[in-house]
């Protein structure tokens, strides 16, 4: 059976669990194989990207593959030809995509007219191969991932909702602190609540923060949304993670990011390089999610 990748609740929880525990496993022992050996996976980029890009190439060529890089400059993606035909022509040449697109129904389009392997490597609904990666950090820490508070401050994005999947399938407590106007769509997360998630919502950064185990939070204004950079400054201000703040939380909690950071607005630069940061081990964390994550879809 060909598997895809779009939303972490592409897995079923007990291959979520083991998905982190392979990318522990994994980092430790700097594994390589050979897995992909012959195989070229094309990564084809609508938004510009550092980390997403690094990492999936190192991945793919630590599996022994190869990959090709494309944007939409590069491709039909930008032009007129319908998405169906690029994912059937691509489907011929290549043996995996790995998509980094706006929209969540590219991705659905690809997978139903292609035949081969399709990554969610960040839509504008969903990141989930992000959060897959920050669970994992979450779990070098505390293996009890149930046991654990994690508070998200800030837009309801495409990070906020792939928290919301993953408190699904991991079983630790949400509280999502976002502003009215902001916040994850309401049937997600009573999706959610019905499937056994302890998904909190509040528009208190404090109750959000206090006592939590890992505080989140991340750029105002993301890819695409630059222009609503200012009127999101107003409305977001008060949601910013300071050390005021961050004391509220669990002694020893620590602070994420999925990166890049807008210091002195979304956290202050105090926080971001406090003793409670591990920003950049969830940036490396990315490096060993994905070689799991695609030693899962092709193994």
């Amino acid at each position: 059976m060909m598997r895809n990748f779009l939303t972490i609740l592409d897995l079923s929880r007990d291959e979520a669990h083991a998905l982190v525990r392979r990318a522990d496993e994994m980092k430790r022992t700097r594994q390589r194989s050979d897995l992909l050996a012959g195989k070229t996976l094309v990564l084809v980029f609508e938004k510009a990207s550092t980390r997403t890009r690094l990492s999936f190439e190192m991945a793919v060529r630590h599996l022994g593959g190869q990959t090709i890089f494309m944007t939409d400059r590069e491709s039909q993606l930008g032009r007129s030809e319908p998405l169906k035909d690029t994912a059937r022509v691509i489907s011929r040449y290549a043996d995996g995509l790995i998509v980094r697109t706006f929209g969540q129904e590219k991705l659905e389009e690809l997978v139903r007219y292609a035949s081969i392997p399709v990554v969610n490597a960040l839509s504008d609904q969903f990141h989930p191969c992000q959060v897959m990666s920050d669970c994992l950090t979450m779990y070098e820490r505390t293996p009890d991932l149930e046991s654990l508070k994690v508070a998200w401050l800030g837009d309801g994005n495409n990070m906020a909702r792939s928290f919301v999947n993953a408190a699904v399938r991991f079983g630790f407590e949400l509280v999502l602190a976002c502003p009215e106007g902001f916040t994850p769509e309401a049937e997600l997360l009573d999706m959610a609540r019905g499937k056994g998630a302890m998904v909190v919502l509040t528009d208190d950064p404090a109750e959000a923060v206090r006592h939590a185990d890992y505080v989140n939070t991340d750029v105002w204004a993301s890819m695409g949304q630059e222009h609503e950079q200012e009127d999101r400054a107003k409305v977001f201000g008060r949601f910013q993670l300071d050390d005021k703040l961050l004391s509220l939380a669990k002694p020893g909690c620590k602070v994420m990011h999925c990166l890049p950071a807008h210091r002195g607005e979304e956290l202050t630069e105090s926080v971001m390089e406090g003793p409670a940061s591990i920003v950049w081990d969830q940036a490396e964390n990315r490096l060993h999610m994905q070689k799991a994550i695609l030693e899962w879809i092709y193994s």
